[in-house]
């Protein structure tokens, strides 16, 4: 069974190949993925690693939480589904009061 890491604190020039290769010397990695403005193409300074197994992926996250990766400490943790996160903001579609300019 396979994990789901999130790796925070990214420099924006980390790339999914520097990622790959830091957490591939835990064990065998499934996915990379680092996150992206849609609009820019610039990373938003985090991602997710997912690891073959939960041994490897434990391993890692005790391994490499604080470890620097290009002059930052990445912060590494047991990925948790969208709804778990909580502290997003409601998106309202015009501004705060969520009614148009006019």
């Amino acid at each position: 069974m396979s994990k789901k890491i999130y790796v925070g604190n990214l420099s924006y020039a980390t790339t999914e190949d520097d990622l790959r290769r830091v957490f591939e010397e835990m064990g065998e990695v499934q996915s990379v993925k680092v996150i992206k403005d849609e609009v820019t193409g610039r990373s938003k300074g985090f991602g997710f690693v997912e690891m073959t197994s939960d041994e490897n992926a434990d391993r890692a996250i005790q391994s490499l939480n604080g470890k620097d990766l290009l002059g930052r400490a990445m912060k590494v943790s047991e990925a948790r589904p969208p709804a778990e996160r909580g502290g997003g903001r409601e998106r309202k579609p015009f501004g705060r009061s969520g009614r148009g300019r006019y």
